[in-house]
């Protein structure tokens, strides 16, 4: 029977909340499960994730294996890098004792990064609620407008129609070369 670590969606419509169970392959995703291993709220920054360590630790021992959302949130909860700790003492690399004081070490600095996260997090929800909802326009000044509209070049008048008498050919109109001045003025 393979065996699967997964979420399972609770929680209503848009507001999702999951557990994280084992649970054969074969099975719905809402439906029948061997145990329930923790919770996952994503709503929450950063996503709040309850999950018993031991017991996790134990499935993937027993060759349970996890999809990508649950390896990530073992892996951002410690249990993947306790497991590689532990594989490191089976093959005799350090001793147990080592193992947990580099895991204590890992998990001391990831939560203060976390509550660093969360305290960042808050600060900017304050500071977004404490600002003005209208904001005032800044207009641009007068004299800069003005010193446009004059240091346009004014345009030059075409000649006036010289008149066709009968039996004469009509002049052709000779377009004027473009210049700087005129790429400006357009």
């Amino acid at each position: 029977m393979a065996v699967k670590m997964r979420l399972q969606r609770h929680g209503s419509k848009k507001r999702p909340f999951y557990f994280i169970v084992v649970a054969d392959a074969r099975s719905p995703r809402d439906g029948k499960f061997i145990q329930k291993l923790g919770t996952y709220n994503p709503l929450t920054v950063p996503a709040t994730v309850q999950i018993d360590r031991q017991k996790a630790l134990d499935w993937l021992h027993k060759g349970a294996q996890p999809t990508d959302t649950v390896r990530r949130i073992l892996s951002f909860k410690g249990v993947l890098f306790l497991k590689h700790l532990l594989r490191g003492v089976g093959l005799g690399l350090f001793d147990e004792a080592v193992a947990m004081t580099k895991f204590t070490t890992w998990s001391a600095e990831h939560d203060a990064h976390v509550a660093k996260r969360q305290g960042a997090h808050k600060k900017a929800r304050m500071d977004s609620r404490n600002q003005p909802v209208v904001r005032k326009v800044v207009e641009a000044p007068v004299a800069v407008a003005v010193e446009a509209v004059e240091a346009a070049p004014v345009a030059v008048e075409a000649p006036a129609a010289v008149p066709v008498e009968a039996g004469e050919a009509a002049p052709v109109a000779v377009e004027a070369p473009i210049t700087e001045e005129t790429k400006a003025a357009e």
